[in-house]
Parts: structure tokens; C-alpha cells; sequence
């Protein structure tokens, strides 16, 4: 149902990560392959949201989605934020970087981002952060639009459906970057995938796709056998070689271990899983609590981005999730073709096992 419902071959979902990951090139390169692709818009201007889907449109006729963040209610506290920008200062003096003493300014562009996507022609949009209003969905629903959100418990599922939400991403708190938690925020719970999507399943009766550590055909098989109707996968689309996570993060991923990452507030507001680094350990011990996002990840960004530039690990931002050991370097269309013949072994290796005589 699922796959007819997206028009996908495969119920295979790329994670729509924002920032640069999702290249106008990995989600035509994922969607050609028979899975769909997403691209994550999260933080990109209306401008550059039209440009990214004119360019995905040009290298493919097949379906992709466009993820947005819904707008975050925030109190802008001056006093706190003058006092993070001072710790933030130390990060800047050792990469050369000026002070910042200034309150910043947040532009919300989410009204014009979504015209943007619909004017486009996109038939599938997602959407992480909140539950979107039902006149939302049901305007989006006016225009064709298929509507995705994420849910991190139960309780948030059942909202979701109620406002009218096609299909809920169940995210497991092994999954890597920003939790979609938006009930509760300040009393977050984090259950595992395997736990979760059980309980969404029967708790609503809209499709529902399995997201967090699955990185490979054993995880796509066990998420579909747990009852939902496809997978969502973030940190293995991060080292494709379509993919624009930058040097530094694909080397981490591809060196990482088991107990590499941790859910941090530390560089944006918001609960998301990464490597851990000097600033993040560093703030964490410093700071009992933090501006909300997305007051912080505007604070934290040009130090993010200059580190990156000049090649320091220790302050930039590196989402990925706990299965990110098994993440390969290869192509889209190769991690595509391999999830599904995984997933077949898989099968068969649980048919077999079921099917041994008793000793």
C-alpha cells in the first residue's frame, strides 16, 4: 500500500537531513533507484529550495519528497543568550574568528518556504518539529500533497493522525540528527525503534514508517516485520558518494564505534543524536541549560561552519546515529539494490531458522 501510495518500488525512505547532506544529486540518484528520495529544506532559503527542485527535476521523472521544519514557539531571553555568546567566544578566539556580543535575529520562512514546494509540483511533503494545524494538511491535501510527519512516541502518533497526517515516520532514539519529539519537550522520553513502532502501529491506522539505527537489509526486515510499512534511513545515505555530508563527517561515520554518539542540546536547542566532540562535552559541562532552538543553532552556526571550512572535528556538529559503524562508501542506486537483497537473505535466513527441526 505504501509503495503504490508514494509511487515508490521499494519501501525504502532516504532520510530528509538538512543542512547538505540530501544534494539535489543523492535524492534523484535514490528516487531513480526505486526508493524514495527527500530533500531535507530545513534550513535553506525559499530561493534555494526552488533551485535544489528544479535541478532534482531535471535528473529524474520519479517522486521525491521535501522535508520542512514547522515553526518552534521560543522566548527570547537576552540575558541567556548574551551569556552563551560569551562561552561561545572561546570556540571563536581559537579558530581566529571575531566576538560576538549581539542578540541575533531569526527569520521564519517557513510560510514561504512551503509556497515554494507547492507551487513546484512536489506531491509528497514531511514534516518533523510539531504537528502540523489540520487546515495545514487539508490545504496540502487540496493540491494533491501526500503529508509525512514524525512522532517519537504513542501519544504523538495519535496526535498526528488526528490532524490528518497520511503517514507517520515512528523516529527510534537510536536515529541520528534532531529528535522529532514535540509533545513532552521537556520531559523527553527515549524509546528505541524496536519498542516504538510496534506500539504506533496499534495505536494508529495510518502507514507507518520505521526510522532509527536501520542501515542495512536486517533492519529494513526486522522494521517491516515489527508491522511498519517501510523504513526510513538517515546515516547510511551520509557516505554515498551522492551524498554532501562533508569530509570530516564521512571519515567520522566510517571510523565510528558503537558508543560514538550521544543526544546533545548543546548545538542547536534541540535534542539531536551525534558524534561527541570537545564542544559539545565541553558546553554540556558549562551549561545547565541552553537557549531553545532554534535560538542556539543560529549561536552556534558560524562557528560550525568555520570549523568545517578550516577542518576542526571538535566544533562542528556531526549528526549520525548508533548503527553508524555499518555505514559503506558506494553509491545511492548500490545501498538501494543492497537493502533489498539483504532484506530477501534476511527473510529466507528467518524462514530457514523457523523451519529447522527441534534438536
Amino acid at each position: 500500500m505504501i509503495c503504490n501510495m508514494l509511487n515508490m518500488k521499494y519501501p525504502i525512505i532516504q532520510a530528509g537531513m538538512a543542512g547538505g547532506p540530501t544534494t539535489p544529486e543523492l535524492v534523484a540518484a535514490v528516487s531513480e533507484a526505486g526508493a524514495l528520495g527527500t530533500l531535507g529544506a530545513g534550513y535553506m532559503s525559499p530561493q534555494q529550495i526552488s533551485d535544489a527542485i528544479r535541478d532534482i527535476q531535471e535528473r529524474t521523472d520519479a517522486p521525491f519528497a521535501v522535508n520542512l521544519f514547522l515553526p518552534q514557539q521560543h522566548e527570547l531571553y537576552e540575558g541567556s543568550i548574551l551569556n552563551m555568546q560569551r562561552h561561545l567566544n572561546k570556540y571563536r578566539a581559537r579558530l581566529g574568528m571575531s566576538e560576538v556580543n549581539t542578540v541575533p535575529n531569526s527569520q521564519d520562512l517557513f510560510e514561504q518556504q512551503l509556497e515554494i514546494v507547492v507551487a513546484s509540483g512536489v506531491k509528497i511533503v514531511s514534516f518533523t518539529f510539531d504537528a502540523p494545524k489540520k487546515s495545514l494538511v487539508d490545504q496540502l491535501h487540496a493540491s494533491e500533497i501526500t503529508v509525512m510527519a514524525t512522532a517519537t512516541t504513542v501519544k504523538e502518533a495519535v496526535q498526528l493522525e488526528l490532524c490528518g497526517v497520511d503517514v507517520i515516520v515512528a523516529q527510534g532514539s537510536e536515529a541520528g540528527g534532531h529528535r522529532g519529539t514535540f509533545l513532552d519537550v521537556h520531559n523527553e522520553v527515549c524509546i528505541g525503534t524496536m519498542a516504538l513502532i510496534p506500539q504506533v502501529v496499534d495505536a494508529v491506522s495510518c502507514p507507518v514508517i520505521a526510522a532509527g539505527g536501520i542501515m542495512d537489509g536486517r533492519g529494513m526486515a526486522a522494521g517491516l516485520t515489527l508491522g511498519a510499512s517501510a523504513v526510513q534511513l538517515g546515516t547510511a545515505f551520509l557516505t554515498v558518494n551522492e551524498s554532501g555530508a562533508n569530509k570530516i563527517h564521512r571519515k567520522a561515520i566510517l571510523a565510528s564505534s558503537d558508543t560514538d554518539t550521544k543526544i546533545t542540546k548543546a548545538f542547536s536547542g534541540k535534542s539531536a543524536r551525534g558524534f561527541k566532540n570537545e564542544m559539545m562535552l565541553e558546553l554540556e559541562t558549562i551549561c545547565d541549560e541552553f537557549p531553545p532552538y532554534p535560538i542556539q543553532h543560529v549561536l552556534t552556526s558560524d562557528i560550525r561552519k568555520e570549523a568545517a571550512r578550516q577542518g576542526d572535528k571538535e566544533m562542528i556538529s556531526m549528526w549520525a546515529g548508533q548503527a553508524s559503524p555499518l555505514a559503506q562508501e558506494r553509491s545511492a542506486s548500490e545501498l538501494v539494490r543492497s537493502l533489498v537483497e539483504e532484506f530477501e537473505d534476511a527473510l529466507r535466513k528467518g524462514a530457514l531458522k523457523l523451519s529447522s527441526p527441534s534438536v
